[in-house]
């Protein structure tokens, strides 16, 4: 009998996963290269990371993580506020909605294709530092991690405000850009933090780009605000709560 039960859970997990699969599949096919995903994803972050790095007396090279952290922001938040309200628009996310597959399945893989698309996009800046500045990564394994979990969480928190129940792409963004936009400010990316003033710090340990630019700042300079695993936690700990927030607001407006 607990054979059985295994066997059926097993297969229900690979049933979710290929749909997860699935839907992070069909969002890659039809959103990557669309306009407004390749300004807010790509040029956006780093046009203002440009404006707020030119004219400092900091060698081009020492700028490559903080424009990893941004791009991974910008670009892991963008895929979901403009595919699923676009979806809502053409009645197919209904579909998602009534197949037969649970909640977390549709969040994860709405987020998926996210954290897919940016980590693609943050291999640029990536690549720049490594090939241009000749920017030296310290710790490998901990930029790899960083980068995966960063880019997770933002996907995920992208997936969260798409849950908003509205057709238009640009209802979702404003809401979402009311959060990304201070983030930048409060989480070490142009100001460090250990220079913030007090109310300033208390406020960065509520962001998750404080955790992970920390852990990126760290496998480049080996120096760092919290140990990795400190921040490793952290993000794990964001992720989680920006799935099941997500879950209950899309089972709360689809009820």
């Amino acid at each position: 009998m607990p054979s059985t039960d295994n066997e059926g859970l097993l297969k229900r997990l690979s049933c979710e996963i290929s749909a997860a699969w699935a839907i992070a599949k069909k969002d890659m096919r039809i959103y990557y290269f669309k306009p407004n995903i390749i300004v807010s994803g790509l040029f956006f972050p780093l046009f203002m990371f440009l404006a707020f790095a030119i004219g400092k007396n900091t060698p081009p090279g020492a700028l490559i993580p903080g424009l990893i952290s941004i791009t991974l922001l910008f670009s892991a938040s963008s895929i979901e506020p403009v595919s699923i309200p676009i979806e809502r628009r053409v009645k197919t996310f209904e579909r998602l909605l009534s197949a037969p597959i649970s909640l977390y399945s549709l969040v994860t893989g709405e987020s998926l294709s996210g954290f897919l698309y940016s980590l693609g996009i943050a291999c640029l800046p990536l690549t720049i530092g490594i090939i241009v500045f000749d920017t030296p990564i310290l710790n490998i394994p901990i930029l790899v991690v960083s980068m995966v979990l960063t880019a997770f969480c933002f996907a995920t928190l992208g997936t969260l405000f798409a849950a908003y129940p509205t057709e238009n792409v640009g209802e979702v963004m404003s809401m979402l850009n009311t959060v990304r936009l201070p983030l930048i400010f409060i989480s070490g990316v142009f100001i460090p933090i250990s220079v913030m003033p007090r109310i300033g710090q208390q406020i960065a340990l509520v962001s998750p780009l404080t955790y992970g630019n920390d852990m990126i700042e760290y496998a480049y300079t080996g120096k760092s605000l919290f140990s990795p695993l400190v921040d490793i936690l952290a993000v794990i700990i964001f992720i989680l709560i920006f799935q099941v927030t997500a879950n209950y607001l899309y089972k709360k407006f689809n009820e």
